[in-house]
């Protein structure tokens, strides 16, 4: 057993969910428990639950089992902000409050030496600024759509890849059967790792992303050309932050209770109406949506959230605070979280994903 250098460990899951979650917990409090004898203390639903003060002591028993889970067991917000918090207000109506002091207030209540939080930029941002409070925090990045900076993947995003892979494998089939062409809109918020790798692994005809502007002229015509060379389908694999050609998102609603009120959706739907109505040809849409979110993780994604579960609890009994958990080639290694949250990770014109799919003829609607 390494000398024993906390006591009292916290750990939480915010923002949206994903597959791996619960192989992180597990790591950090399996290691916490065996390795330093410290005690492991689950918040329950996120930086809302830090606000709310719910909280469970987790035993061995509470992480067995646990690493083909898909969730989390302690639950998790993307509402719960401190310092943009939902509170209900006199006249029934949702005010906006900053609650950042009952987070400090209840780390300092439970006698937390340190907290492990695991999250995406969303979370990582919230660690910075309370940082700033004086509390002891080590990052751990979890998001399925990969835009965190200073780690080559986040754990959650293998898994979403698979499934969107699988979902255009299975398009194809019937879209080749019926003569259609197939638009498939995945998750990835304002980043197109997403659509971009599993167009790719999928054979997709036409991936549009965020950061690659599409006209309606230059989708028009590759499915065109594919319907008059005899190829009477086509696979167009679309993510949610696609920038129209107006330039703006397609935007489902605003949720005021979030920090980033926006909720992105509709882009397939927009883009399939457009091309049944400027080249009359038959079109289906299918949003994968939040199955991208939900299920086991793939082998991958549980042998990178136990590496990185593992090093936070290793940095957080190490008195290393302020970093996190990365992925840099082969090797889990510490960063800043504040180099991890400097701008988010978006896919280059020029990647090399990007510069095979051309090659093979794949289009991302920005063709003269």
């Amino acid at each position: 057993m390494a000398e024993k250098k906390i006591q009292r460990l916290g750990i939480l899951t915010g923002g949206g969910d994903c597959p791996g979650l619960n192989a992180v917990i597990r790591a950090v409090a399996k290691t916490a428990m065996n390795d330093y004898d410290a005690s492991v203390i689950g918040i329950e639903d996120g930086f809302e639950g830090f606000v709310c003060g719910h909280m469970r002591e987790l035993e061995n028993r509470d992480v067995s089992g646990i690493v083909n889970l898909g969730g989390t067991i302690l639950g998790t917000s993307n509402k719960g902000d401190p310092w943009h918090f939902p509170e209900e207000q006199a006249d029934g109506k949702i005010g906006i409050v900053d609650a950042s002091h009952h987070v400090v207030k209840n780390y300092k209540r439970w006698g937390l030496d340190a907290l492990i939080a695991i999250g995406g930029d969303g979370t990582m941002n919230i660690c910075s600024k309370l940082m700033g409070l004086g509390l002891n925090i080590v990052g751990v990045p979890k998001t399925i759509d990969n835009d965190l900076m200073a780690t080559d993947y986040t754990f959650g995003f293998d898994t979403a890849v698979s499934v969107a892979t699988e979902a255009l494998d299975r398009l194809h089939t019937t879209a080749s059967a019926h003569h259609r062409v197939m638009v498939t809109e995945v998750m990835g918020r304002y980043a197109g790792w997403i659509a971009l790798t599993a167009g790719l692994a999928g054979g997709a005809d036409i991936i549009l992303i965020p950061e690659i502007p599409f006209s309606w002229e230059s989708i028009c015509r590759k499915v065109l050309e594919r319907s008059t060379r005899g190829k009477r389908f086509s696979l167009v694999c679309v993510a949610e932050g696609a920038k129209c050609p107006d330039g703006g998102e397609v935007v489902k609603s605003f949720d005021v209770k979030r920090t980033d009120a926006k909720q992105l959706g509709g882009v397939g739907e927009f883009v399939a109406r457009n091309i049944t109505e400027k080249t009359e040809l038959e079109t289906r849409v299918t949003v994968l949506g939040h199955l991208l979110r939900g299920g086991s993780p793939t082998a991958f994604d549980r042998v990178l959230a136990t590496k990185f579960g593992h090093l936070a609890c290793k940095l957080a009994a190490e008195g290393q605070f302020g970093r996190m958990a990365a992925l840099q080639g082969a090797e889990v290694v510490p960063v800043l979280i504040k180099d991890a949250i400097a701008k988010l990770k978006l896919v280059p014109p020029n990647h090399a994903m990007i510069v095979a799919a051309r090659s093979l003829g794949t289009a991302f609607g920005d063709e003269a």
